[in-house]
Protein backbone atom coordinates (compact mmCIF):
# COMPACT_ATOMS: atom_id res chain seq x y z
CA UNK A 1 0.00 0.00 0.00
CA UNK A 2 1.44 3.34 -1.01
CA UNK A 3 0.21 6.79 -0.17
CA UNK A 4 1.67 10.23 -0.84
CA UNK A 5 2.67 12.62 1.99
CA UNK A 6 0.04 15.05 0.78
CA UNK A 7 -2.68 12.47 1.17
CA UNK A 8 -1.37 11.53 4.58
CA UNK A 9 -1.39 15.18 5.57
CA UNK A 10 -4.99 15.46 4.37
CA UNK A 11 -6.18 12.36 6.24
CA UNK A 12 -4.61 13.39 9.52
CA UNK A 13 -7.21 16.06 10.28
CA UNK A 14 -10.16 13.70 9.89
CA UNK A 15 -8.62 10.48 11.27
CA UNK A 16 -8.79 10.25 15.07
CA UNK A 17 -5.89 8.99 17.13
CA UNK A 18 -5.82 5.20 17.31
CA UNK A 19 -5.27 3.63 20.72
CA UNK A 20 -5.65 0.21 22.25
CA UNK A 21 -8.97 1.29 23.84
CA UNK A 22 -10.66 1.68 20.42
CA UNK A 23 -10.71 -1.81 18.83
CA UNK A 24 -13.82 -1.06 16.80
CA UNK A 25 -12.17 1.75 14.94
CA UNK A 26 -9.13 -0.45 14.26
CA UNK A 27 -11.37 -3.16 12.82
CA UNK A 28 -13.21 -0.73 10.55
CA UNK A 29 -9.94 0.72 9.28
CA UNK A 30 -8.52 -2.74 8.65
CA UNK A 31 -11.63 -3.85 6.73
CA UNK A 32 -11.51 -0.76 4.56
CA UNK A 33 -7.86 -1.34 3.74
CA UNK A 34 -8.51 -4.99 2.83
CA UNK A 35 -11.36 -4.05 0.50
CA UNK A 36 -9.19 -1.46 -1.26
CA UNK A 37 -6.37 -3.97 -1.67
CA UNK A 38 -8.69 -6.67 -2.98
CA UNK A 39 -7.82 -9.28 -0.34
CA UNK A 40 -10.72 -11.52 0.81
CA UNK A 41 -11.89 -11.27 4.38
CA UNK A 42 -10.86 -14.37 6.39
CA UNK A 43 -13.78 -16.58 7.58
CA UNK A 44 -13.84 -17.70 11.17
CA UNK A 45 -14.61 -21.41 11.44
CA UNK A 46 -17.74 -22.17 13.42
CA UNK A 47 -16.62 -25.44 14.86
CA UNK A 48 -13.80 -23.99 16.98
CA UNK A 49 -14.67 -23.84 20.64
CA UNK A 50 -11.54 -22.09 22.01
CA UNK A 51 -11.36 -18.24 22.20
CA UNK A 52 -9.60 -16.49 19.31
CA UNK A 53 -6.55 -14.19 19.62
CA UNK A 54 -7.34 -10.44 19.67
CA UNK A 55 -5.91 -9.85 16.22
CA UNK A 56 -7.90 -12.75 14.73
CA UNK A 57 -11.06 -11.50 16.46
CA UNK A 58 -10.55 -8.07 14.84
CA UNK A 59 -9.61 -9.60 11.50
CA UNK A 60 -6.13 -7.76 11.56
CA UNK A 61 -2.88 -9.27 10.43
CA UNK A 62 0.25 -8.80 12.60
CA UNK A 63 1.81 -6.37 10.10
CA UNK A 64 -1.34 -4.26 10.06
CA UNK A 65 -1.34 -4.20 13.84
CA UNK A 66 2.28 -3.03 13.89
CA UNK A 67 1.43 -0.29 11.40
CA UNK A 68 -1.49 0.87 13.51
CA UNK A 69 0.56 0.95 16.72
CA UNK A 70 3.37 2.85 14.99
CA UNK A 71 0.94 5.45 13.68
CA UNK A 72 -0.58 5.80 17.12
CA UNK A 73 2.90 6.40 18.57
CA UNK A 74 3.61 9.11 16.00
CA UNK A 75 0.34 10.85 16.87
CA UNK A 76 1.26 11.26 20.51
CA UNK A 77 1.23 14.96 21.49
CA UNK A 78 4.26 16.55 23.17
CA UNK A 79 3.78 18.09 26.61
CA UNK A 80 6.13 20.99 25.79
CA UNK A 81 5.21 22.13 22.27
CA UNK A 82 1.70 20.63 21.99
CA UNK A 83 2.68 19.09 18.63
CA UNK A 84 3.06 15.52 17.41
CA UNK A 85 5.67 13.96 15.17
CA UNK A 86 3.12 12.74 12.60
CA UNK A 87 1.93 16.27 11.82
CA UNK A 88 5.47 17.68 11.87
CA UNK A 89 6.80 15.11 9.39
CA UNK A 90 3.80 15.70 7.15
CA UNK A 91 4.51 19.45 7.05
CA UNK A 92 8.24 18.91 6.47
CA UNK A 93 7.69 16.46 3.59
CA UNK A 94 5.05 18.74 2.10
CA UNK A 95 7.49 21.65 2.14
CA UNK A 96 10.22 19.49 0.58
CA UNK A 97 7.94 18.40 -2.26
CA UNK A 98 6.70 21.94 -2.83
CA UNK A 99 10.11 23.63 -2.87
CA UNK A 100 12.20 20.66 -4.09
CA UNK A 101 15.60 22.01 -2.91
CA UNK A 102 18.89 20.44 -3.93
CA UNK A 103 20.68 18.06 -1.59
CA UNK A 104 17.64 17.60 0.60
CA UNK A 105 19.40 15.20 2.93
CA UNK A 106 21.94 17.91 3.82
CA UNK A 107 19.36 20.60 4.61
CA UNK A 108 16.65 18.39 6.13
CA UNK A 109 17.46 19.54 9.67
CA UNK A 110 17.29 23.22 8.66
CA UNK A 111 13.89 22.69 7.01
CA UNK A 112 12.66 21.01 10.18
CA UNK A 113 13.80 24.01 12.25
CA UNK A 114 12.07 26.43 9.89
CA UNK A 115 8.81 24.49 10.17
CA UNK A 116 9.01 24.53 13.96
CA UNK A 117 9.87 28.22 13.96
CA UNK A 118 6.84 29.02 11.78
CA UNK A 119 4.54 27.39 14.35
CA UNK A 120 6.07 29.30 17.25
CA UNK A 121 3.96 31.99 18.90
CA UNK A 122 5.62 34.40 21.33
CA UNK A 123 4.05 35.09 24.72
CA UNK A 124 5.62 38.56 24.88
CA UNK A 125 2.92 41.19 24.70
CA UNK A 126 5.02 44.06 23.28
CA UNK A 127 5.06 45.70 19.91
CA UNK A 128 8.87 45.71 19.60
CA UNK A 129 11.43 43.81 21.64
CA UNK A 130 14.76 45.63 22.15
CA UNK A 131 17.57 43.13 21.62
CA UNK A 132 20.81 43.78 23.52
CA UNK A 133 23.83 44.20 21.30
CA UNK A 134 26.50 41.58 21.64
CA UNK A 135 30.16 42.48 22.09
CA UNK A 136 30.82 41.46 18.49
CA UNK A 137 28.15 43.86 17.22
CA UNK A 138 29.45 46.71 19.38
CA UNK A 139 33.00 46.13 18.17
CA UNK A 140 31.85 46.02 14.54
CA UNK A 141 30.00 49.32 14.96
CA UNK A 142 33.08 50.96 16.49
CA UNK A 143 35.26 49.69 13.64
CA UNK A 144 32.85 50.78 10.92
CA UNK A 145 34.45 54.22 10.85
CA UNK A 146 37.79 52.65 9.90
CA UNK A 147 36.39 51.44 6.58
CA UNK A 148 34.48 54.59 5.67
CA UNK A 149 36.12 57.11 3.37
CA UNK A 150 36.02 60.73 4.45
CA UNK A 151 35.33 63.62 2.12
CA UNK A 152 38.99 64.69 2.26
CA UNK A 153 40.11 61.27 1.02
CA UNK A 154 37.72 61.51 -1.89
CA UNK A 155 39.02 64.98 -2.81
CA UNK A 156 42.68 63.89 -2.71
CA UNK A 157 42.01 60.90 -4.93
CA UNK A 158 43.23 61.49 -8.46
CA UNK A 159 44.68 64.88 -7.61
CA UNK A 160 48.23 66.07 -7.20
CA UNK A 161 50.96 64.03 -5.58
CA UNK A 162 50.28 63.46 -1.92
CA UNK A 163 52.49 64.97 0.76
CA UNK A 164 54.71 62.61 2.73
CA UNK A 165 52.72 61.06 5.55
CA UNK A 166 54.08 59.75 8.85
CA UNK A 167 51.87 56.68 8.46
CA UNK A 168 54.09 53.58 8.22
CA UNK A 169 53.61 50.85 5.64
CA UNK A 170 52.47 48.40 8.27
CA UNK A 171 51.32 45.56 5.96
CA UNK A 172 54.76 45.47 4.35
CA UNK A 173 56.54 45.42 7.70
CA UNK A 174 54.27 42.73 9.07
CA UNK A 175 54.94 40.65 5.97
CA UNK A 176 58.54 40.27 7.12
CA UNK A 177 57.49 39.34 10.65
CA UNK A 178 55.00 36.87 9.24
CA UNK A 179 57.84 35.01 7.56
CA UNK A 180 59.35 34.38 10.99
CA UNK A 181 56.01 33.50 12.60
CA UNK A 182 55.83 36.70 14.65
CA UNK A 183 52.98 39.12 15.03
CA UNK A 184 49.22 38.88 14.63
CA UNK A 185 46.77 37.83 11.96
CA UNK A 186 46.43 39.72 8.70
CA UNK A 187 42.90 40.83 9.43
CA UNK A 188 43.88 42.32 12.80
CA UNK A 189 46.96 43.97 11.30
CA UNK A 190 44.85 45.64 8.61
CA UNK A 191 42.52 47.01 11.28
CA UNK A 192 45.50 48.31 13.28
CA UNK A 193 46.86 49.89 10.10
CA UNK A 194 43.56 51.73 9.58
CA UNK A 195 43.53 52.76 13.25
CA UNK A 196 47.01 54.26 12.87
CA UNK A 197 45.76 56.16 9.84
CA UNK A 198 42.96 57.55 11.99
CA UNK A 199 45.53 58.61 14.61
CA UNK A 200 47.67 60.39 12.01
CA UNK A 201 44.63 62.23 10.64
CA UNK A 202 43.56 63.52 14.06
CA UNK A 203 46.92 64.64 15.52
CA UNK A 204 49.76 66.79 14.11
CA UNK A 205 52.39 64.04 14.07
CA UNK A 206 55.84 63.97 12.58
CA UNK A 207 56.45 60.24 13.09
CA UNK A 208 54.15 57.30 13.83
CA UNK A 209 54.91 53.60 14.16
CA UNK A 210 53.28 50.47 15.55
CA UNK A 211 55.15 49.75 18.77
CA UNK A 212 53.47 46.50 19.79
CA UNK A 213 50.69 44.90 21.78
CA UNK A 214 50.27 44.15 25.49
CA UNK A 215 48.18 41.13 26.46
CA UNK A 216 45.87 41.87 29.41
CA UNK A 217 43.59 39.80 31.60
CA UNK A 218 40.41 41.63 30.49
CA UNK A 219 41.46 43.60 27.41
CA UNK A 220 44.61 44.11 25.38
CA UNK A 221 46.55 47.28 24.62
CA UNK A 222 47.60 48.33 21.12
CA UNK A 223 50.51 50.78 21.43
CA UNK A 224 51.51 53.44 18.91
CA UNK A 225 54.76 55.41 19.20
CA UNK A 226 54.58 58.97 17.84
CA UNK A 227 56.47 62.24 17.67
CA UNK A 228 54.72 65.59 17.45
CA UNK A 229 55.71 68.27 15.02
CA UNK A 230 57.85 71.09 16.32
CA UNK A 231 55.84 73.35 18.61
CA UNK A 232 52.61 71.35 18.43
CA UNK A 233 53.15 69.40 21.62
CA UNK A 234 54.14 72.47 23.65
CA UNK A 235 50.61 73.86 23.44
CA UNK A 236 49.15 70.69 24.90
CA UNK A 237 51.79 70.65 27.64
CA UNK A 238 50.99 74.21 28.64
CA UNK A 239 47.30 73.37 28.96
CA UNK A 240 48.03 70.28 31.07
CA UNK A 241 50.49 72.18 33.30
CA UNK A 242 47.99 75.00 33.76
CA UNK A 243 45.31 72.54 34.90
CA UNK A 244 47.75 70.80 37.26
CA UNK A 245 48.85 74.12 38.79
CA UNK A 246 45.24 75.16 39.33
CA UNK A 247 44.50 71.90 41.16
CA UNK A 248 47.63 72.27 43.30
CA UNK A 249 46.72 75.84 44.26
CA UNK A 250 43.28 74.78 45.42
CA UNK A 251 44.82 71.99 47.52
CA UNK A 252 47.33 74.40 49.07
CA UNK A 253 44.57 76.87 49.92
CA UNK A 254 42.57 74.15 51.66
CA UNK A 255 45.65 73.05 53.63
CA UNK A 256 46.43 76.65 54.63
CA UNK A 257 42.92 77.20 55.98
CA UNK A 258 43.18 73.99 57.97
CA UNK A 259 46.55 74.96 59.46
CA UNK A 260 45.26 78.36 60.56
CA UNK A 261 42.38 76.76 62.38
CA UNK A 262 44.65 74.40 64.32
CA UNK A 263 46.92 75.54 67.13
CA UNK A 264 50.61 75.45 66.32
CA UNK A 265 51.60 73.75 69.61
CA UNK A 266 52.52 70.35 68.21
CA UNK A 267 56.24 69.66 67.86
CA UNK A 268 57.59 69.44 64.34
CA UNK A 269 59.96 66.64 63.32
CA UNK A 270 63.49 67.44 62.22
CA UNK A 271 63.47 64.70 59.57
CA UNK A 272 63.50 65.89 56.00
CA UNK A 273 62.65 63.42 53.22
CA UNK A 274 65.16 62.90 50.42
CA UNK A 275 64.75 65.27 47.50
CA UNK A 276 62.37 64.28 44.74
CA UNK A 277 64.17 63.48 41.50
CA UNK A 278 62.49 65.54 38.76
CA UNK A 279 61.23 63.88 35.61
CA UNK A 280 62.89 64.43 32.27
CA UNK A 281 61.32 66.91 29.93
CA UNK A 282 59.44 65.83 26.84
CA UNK A 283 61.54 64.97 23.79
CA UNK A 284 64.42 64.01 26.11
CA UNK A 285 65.49 60.83 27.87
CA UNK A 286 62.74 58.43 28.85
CA UNK A 287 60.06 60.86 27.63
CA UNK A 288 61.62 61.35 24.20
CA UNK A 289 58.67 59.62 22.50
CA UNK A 290 54.95 59.92 23.08
CA UNK A 291 52.70 56.87 23.23
CA UNK A 292 49.03 56.33 22.45
CA UNK A 293 47.07 53.19 23.32
CA UNK A 294 43.66 51.69 22.58
CA UNK A 295 42.02 48.37 23.40
CA UNK A 296 40.68 47.57 19.93
CA UNK A 297 41.18 49.16 16.50
CA UNK A 298 38.47 51.73 15.95
CA UNK A 299 38.23 52.79 19.58
CA UNK A 300 39.54 56.25 20.52
CA UNK A 301 43.29 56.58 21.10
CA UNK A 302 44.34 57.65 24.60
CA UNK A 303 47.61 59.43 25.34
CA UNK A 304 49.78 58.01 28.11
CA UNK A 305 51.31 60.35 30.72
CA UNK A 306 55.09 60.88 30.88
CA UNK A 307 57.36 58.78 33.13
CA UNK A 308 58.75 59.92 36.47
CA UNK A 309 61.79 58.43 38.24
CA UNK A 310 59.66 57.40 41.22
CA UNK A 311 57.29 55.43 38.97
CA UNK A 312 60.14 53.75 37.13
CA UNK A 313 61.71 52.72 40.43
CA UNK A 314 58.40 51.29 41.62
CA UNK A 315 57.81 49.42 38.35
CA UNK A 316 61.19 47.68 38.72
CA UNK A 317 60.19 46.26 42.10
CA UNK A 318 56.78 44.79 41.22
CA UNK A 319 55.31 42.50 38.59
CA UNK A 320 51.66 43.00 37.64
CA UNK A 321 49.47 41.78 34.79
CA UNK A 322 47.65 44.42 32.77
CA UNK A 323 43.87 44.47 33.04
CA UNK A 324 43.12 46.59 29.96
CA UNK A 325 41.68 49.50 32.00
CA UNK A 326 43.92 52.56 32.23
CA UNK A 327 42.26 53.81 35.41
CA UNK A 328 42.69 50.50 37.26
CA UNK A 329 44.60 50.88 40.55
CA UNK A 330 47.93 49.11 41.06
CA UNK A 331 47.64 47.26 44.37
CA UNK A 332 51.14 46.06 45.25
CA UNK A 333 53.95 46.17 47.74
CA UNK A 334 56.03 48.28 47.57
CA UNK A 335 53.19 50.65 46.65
CA UNK A 336 53.29 51.99 43.11
CA UNK A 337 52.79 55.78 42.78
CA UNK A 338 50.15 55.76 40.05
CA UNK A 339 47.53 53.73 38.22
CA UNK A 340 47.75 51.27 35.34
CA UNK A 341 48.32 54.04 32.78
CA UNK A 342 51.52 55.07 34.60
CA UNK A 343 52.64 51.46 35.03
CA UNK A 344 52.02 50.74 31.35
CA UNK A 345 54.07 53.80 30.34
CA UNK A 346 56.95 52.70 32.59
CA UNK A 347 56.98 49.21 31.08
CA UNK A 348 56.99 50.67 27.56
CA UNK A 349 60.01 52.82 28.47
CA UNK A 350 61.89 49.91 30.02
CA UNK A 351 61.20 47.56 27.10
CA UNK A 352 62.16 50.21 24.56
CA UNK A 353 65.46 50.93 26.31
CA UNK A 354 66.36 47.26 26.41
CA UNK A 355 65.08 45.87 23.10
CA UNK A 356 64.98 48.64 20.46
CA UNK A 357 67.92 47.74 18.19
CA UNK A 358 69.10 48.54 14.66
CA UNK A 359 71.85 47.31 12.29
CA UNK A 360 75.30 48.72 12.86
CA UNK A 361 75.86 51.83 10.75
CA UNK A 362 72.19 52.56 10.03
CA UNK A 363 72.36 55.56 12.41
CA UNK A 364 75.24 57.91 13.08
CA UNK A 365 75.92 60.88 15.34
CA UNK A 366 75.67 64.38 13.94
CA UNK A 367 79.15 65.90 13.59
CA UNK A 368 77.97 69.42 14.45
CA UNK A 369 76.31 68.32 17.66
CA UNK A 370 79.28 66.13 18.49
CA UNK A 371 81.53 69.20 18.56
CA UNK A 372 79.10 71.08 20.78
CA UNK A 373 78.59 68.19 23.22
CA UNK A 374 82.16 67.56 24.27
CA UNK A 375 81.01 66.86 27.81
CA UNK A 376 78.05 64.68 28.70
CA UNK A 377 76.29 61.88 26.89
CA UNK A 378 74.90 62.17 23.38
CA UNK A 379 71.19 61.55 23.06
CA UNK A 380 70.50 62.28 19.38
CA UNK A 381 71.51 60.70 16.09
CA UNK A 382 70.61 60.92 12.42
CA UNK A 383 70.18 58.46 9.56
CA UNK A 384 73.33 57.47 7.75
CA UNK A 385 72.84 58.21 4.04
CA UNK A 386 75.90 56.12 3.16
CA UNK A 387 74.57 52.94 4.79
CA UNK A 388 74.87 50.13 2.23
CA UNK A 389 73.24 47.37 4.23
CA UNK A 390 74.54 44.27 5.99
CA UNK A 391 74.14 40.73 4.60
CA UNK A 392 71.69 38.49 6.42
CA UNK A 393 74.41 35.99 7.28
CA UNK A 394 76.31 38.70 9.14
CA UNK A 395 73.15 39.86 10.94
CA UNK A 396 72.57 36.39 12.40
CA UNK A 397 76.21 35.97 13.41
CA UNK A 398 76.36 34.55 16.98
CA UNK A 399 78.62 37.39 18.09
CA UNK A 400 75.74 39.88 17.46
CA UNK A 401 78.26 42.64 16.85
CA UNK A 402 76.24 44.02 13.90
CA UNK A 403 73.27 45.17 16.03
CA UNK A 404 73.27 48.24 18.31
CA UNK A 405 70.89 49.90 20.79
CA UNK A 406 69.39 53.13 19.48
CA UNK A 407 67.42 54.02 22.64
CA UNK A 408 69.13 55.49 25.71
CA UNK A 409 69.80 53.31 28.73
CA UNK A 410 67.73 54.06 31.86
CA UNK A 411 69.91 54.60 34.93
CA UNK A 412 69.00 53.14 38.35
CA UNK A 413 67.95 56.69 39.28
CA UNK A 414 65.05 56.47 36.82
CA UNK A 415 66.47 58.93 34.29
CA UNK A 416 68.65 58.65 31.20
CA UNK A 417 70.81 61.60 32.33
CA UNK A 418 72.00 61.63 35.94
CA UNK A 419 70.64 64.31 38.27
CA UNK A 420 72.64 65.45 41.31
CA UNK A 421 70.26 65.51 44.32
CA UNK A 422 72.87 67.21 46.55
CA UNK A 423 72.89 70.26 44.31
CA UNK A 424 69.15 70.53 44.72
CA UNK A 425 69.46 70.31 48.52
CA UNK A 426 72.01 73.13 48.50
CA UNK A 427 69.67 75.26 46.44
CA UNK A 428 66.87 74.60 48.93
CA UNK A 429 69.05 75.52 51.95
CA UNK A 430 70.01 78.89 50.47
CA UNK A 431 66.61 80.27 51.47
CA UNK A 432 66.89 79.03 55.05
CA UNK A 433 68.58 80.86 57.94
CA UNK A 434 70.09 77.82 59.65
CA UNK A 435 72.93 77.33 57.25
CA UNK A 436 75.56 76.97 59.97
CA UNK A 437 73.78 74.14 61.78
CA UNK A 438 73.26 71.93 58.72
CA UNK A 439 75.79 69.29 57.76
CA UNK A 440 77.13 69.07 54.27
CA UNK A 441 75.99 65.79 52.67
CA UNK A 442 78.41 63.48 50.92
CA UNK A 443 78.73 63.99 47.21
CA UNK A 444 77.21 60.91 45.49
CA UNK A 445 78.93 59.21 42.62
CA UNK A 446 77.29 59.97 39.26
CA UNK A 447 75.54 57.03 37.63
CA UNK A 448 76.82 56.17 34.17
CA UNK A 449 75.25 53.79 31.66
CA UNK A 450 76.24 52.50 28.23
CA UNK A 451 76.15 55.20 25.55
CA UNK A 452 73.92 55.24 22.52
CA UNK A 453 74.63 52.89 19.60
CA UNK A 454 76.34 50.35 21.86
CA UNK A 455 76.51 46.82 20.33
CA UNK A 456 74.11 44.34 21.89
CA UNK A 457 77.01 41.90 22.23
CA UNK A 458 77.98 43.85 25.36
CA UNK A 459 74.67 43.11 27.10
CA UNK A 460 74.91 41.12 30.31
CA UNK A 461 73.97 37.43 30.45
CA UNK A 462 71.29 36.03 32.74
CA UNK A 463 72.77 33.02 34.54
CA UNK A 464 74.64 31.77 31.47
CA UNK A 465 71.63 32.53 29.24
CA UNK A 466 72.50 34.86 26.34
CA UNK A 467 70.39 38.02 26.27
CA UNK A 468 69.68 37.65 22.53
CA UNK A 469 68.98 34.82 20.08
CA UNK A 470 69.54 35.21 16.33
CA UNK A 471 68.20 32.98 13.56
CA UNK A 472 67.16 33.02 9.93
CA UNK A 473 63.51 32.91 8.99
CA UNK A 474 64.11 29.99 6.61
CA UNK A 475 66.99 27.55 6.31
CA UNK A 476 65.52 25.87 3.24
CA UNK A 477 65.69 29.02 1.09
CA UNK A 478 68.44 31.09 2.76
CA UNK A 479 68.87 33.44 -0.19
CA UNK A 480 65.39 34.90 0.46
CA UNK A 481 65.42 34.62 4.26
CA UNK A 482 65.53 37.47 6.75
CA UNK A 483 67.40 37.83 10.05
CA UNK A 484 65.25 37.52 13.18
CA UNK A 485 66.57 38.68 16.57
CA UNK A 486 64.72 37.67 19.72
CA UNK A 487 65.24 39.11 23.20
CA UNK A 488 65.60 36.59 26.02
CA UNK A 489 65.52 39.34 28.64
CA UNK A 490 62.10 40.62 27.57
CA UNK A 491 60.17 37.67 26.05
CA UNK A 492 57.99 38.92 23.21
CA UNK A 493 60.45 41.51 21.81
CA UNK A 494 61.60 40.82 18.24
CA UNK A 495 63.49 42.60 15.48
CA UNK A 496 64.04 41.71 11.84
CA UNK A 497 66.68 42.87 9.41
CA UNK A 498 67.24 42.43 5.71
CA UNK A 499 69.74 44.52 3.80
CA UNK A 500 68.56 48.12 4.42
CA UNK A 501 65.28 47.37 6.24
CA UNK A 502 64.71 46.67 9.92
CA UNK A 503 61.93 47.03 12.47
CA UNK A 504 61.15 46.22 16.10
CA UNK A 505 57.91 44.93 17.61
CA UNK A 506 56.75 43.66 20.98
CA UNK A 507 53.87 41.27 21.70
CA UNK A 508 53.73 40.06 25.28
CA UNK A 509 52.57 40.60 28.84
CA UNK A 510 55.17 43.24 29.75
CA UNK A 511 57.11 41.06 32.19
CA UNK A 512 60.86 40.80 32.34
CA UNK A 513 62.46 37.36 32.38
CA UNK A 514 63.54 36.13 35.78
CA UNK A 515 65.32 32.82 36.37
CA UNK A 516 63.64 32.50 39.77
CA UNK A 517 59.95 32.68 40.54
CA UNK A 518 58.82 36.14 41.50
CA UNK A 519 58.30 36.75 45.19
CA UNK A 520 57.36 40.18 46.53
CA UNK A 521 59.88 41.82 48.85
CA UNK A 522 59.16 41.36 52.57
CA UNK A 523 57.93 44.31 54.59
CA UNK A 524 60.51 46.26 56.61
CA UNK A 525 61.34 45.02 60.15
CA UNK A 526 59.32 46.31 63.05
CA UNK A 527 60.88 49.32 64.76
CA UNK A 528 62.55 48.70 68.11
CA UNK A 529 60.97 49.94 71.32
CA UNK A 530 62.43 52.93 73.17
CA UNK A 531 64.91 51.74 75.85
CA UNK A 532 63.19 51.66 79.24
CA UNK A 533 64.56 53.80 82.08
CA UNK A 534 63.47 55.74 85.17
CA UNK A 535 62.54 58.79 83.12
CA UNK A 536 59.85 56.89 81.23
CA UNK A 537 58.88 54.33 83.92
CA UNK A 538 55.38 54.91 85.26
CA UNK A 539 55.21 55.24 89.06
CA UNK A 540 52.73 53.28 91.15
CA UNK A 541 49.74 55.12 92.63
CA UNK A 542 50.05 55.86 96.40
CA UNK A 543 47.69 54.26 98.91
CA UNK A 544 45.17 56.36 100.91
CA UNK A 545 47.31 56.07 104.06
CA UNK A 546 50.34 57.40 102.17
CA UNK A 547 48.29 60.29 100.78
CA UNK A 548 47.03 61.19 104.33
CA UNK A 549 50.57 61.08 105.73
CA UNK A 550 51.76 63.31 102.87
CA UNK A 551 49.04 65.88 103.60
CA UNK A 552 49.90 65.87 107.29
CA UNK A 553 53.57 66.41 106.54
CA UNK A 554 52.73 69.27 104.18
CA UNK A 555 50.58 70.94 106.90
CA UNK A 556 53.35 70.66 109.47
CA UNK A 557 55.83 72.19 107.05
CA UNK A 558 53.47 75.09 106.36
CA UNK A 559 52.91 75.72 110.10
CA UNK A 560 56.64 75.62 110.78
CA UNK A 561 57.25 78.14 108.01
CA UNK A 562 54.59 80.48 109.47
CA UNK A 563 56.14 80.30 112.94
CA UNK A 564 59.52 81.21 111.53
CA UNK A 565 58.01 84.27 109.83
CA UNK A 566 56.29 85.61 112.96
CA UNK A 567 59.52 86.25 115.06
CA UNK A 568 61.08 88.06 112.17
CA UNK A 569 58.09 90.41 111.93
CA UNK A 570 58.28 91.15 115.68
CA UNK A 571 61.97 92.03 115.47
CA UNK A 572 61.28 94.48 112.67
CA UNK A 573 58.56 96.23 114.73
CA UNK A 574 60.95 96.64 117.71
CA UNK A 575 63.56 98.25 115.51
Amino acid sequence: MSSSPTAAAGDQSSAPAVTEEQPQNNQVAADAEQQQAGTPKPVTPSNVGSPLPPNMALNITPKQEEFTNAKAFLLKVSNKSNLNLYDHLSRVLTKVLDERPENVVDVFEDISKDVKRSKFTSNVDTLLDKVDKTTEVQLAESQRALFERTQEDAEHEGGEEEVETPLPNLPELMYYFEQAGIGMGREEMMRIFLALKQLVDNYPLQMCRFWGKFLGSEKNYIVAEVEYREGEEEEEEEEEEHDAEAEQETENDDEGEGEEAEEDDTPKPDFKPPPVIPKEENRTGVNKKTYFVCNEPGQPWQKLPPCTPAQLGGARQIKKFMTGRLDAPIVSYPPFPGNEANYLRCQIGRISAGTQISPLGYFQFDEEEEEEEEEGTRDTFIDNPDFEGIPVKDLVDPSLSNWVHHVQHILPQGRCTWFNPVQQQEDDFEDEEEEEDREEPDEPEPEVGPPLLTPISEDMEIENIPPWSARMSSTLVPQYAIAVIQSNLWPGAFAFGTEKRFENVYVGTGHKYSPDNYSPPPPPPVQEEFPSGPEITEAEDPTPEEEAALRAAQLEAEEAAEEMEDPEEDDEEDD
